[in-house]
């Protein structure tokens, strides 16, 4: 696993959920912090950790 420091809440629900595998709330994070990005209530930094989250934490990882 990376030393990044995940400051965002979301970032740091998404890795609870995909270390337990679960699919449905990994998507809902993902599909809600797109919506922020998108609409430019955030500067970006949440994306980026949860792309560095979903390249570095295994799905599933804590079954």
């Amino acid at each position: 696993m990376s030393d990044m420091e995940y400051t965002h809440q979301s970032v740091r629900d998404y890795i609870a959920a995909k270390k337990r595998g679960d699919r449905k709330a990994t998507d809902r994070i993902v599909a809600e912090a797109s919506a922020r990005f998108n609409t430019r209530k955030t500067d970006g930094s949440e994306m980026a950790q949860l792309g560095h989250a979903s390249m570095h934490v295994r799905f599933g990882e804590d079954l």
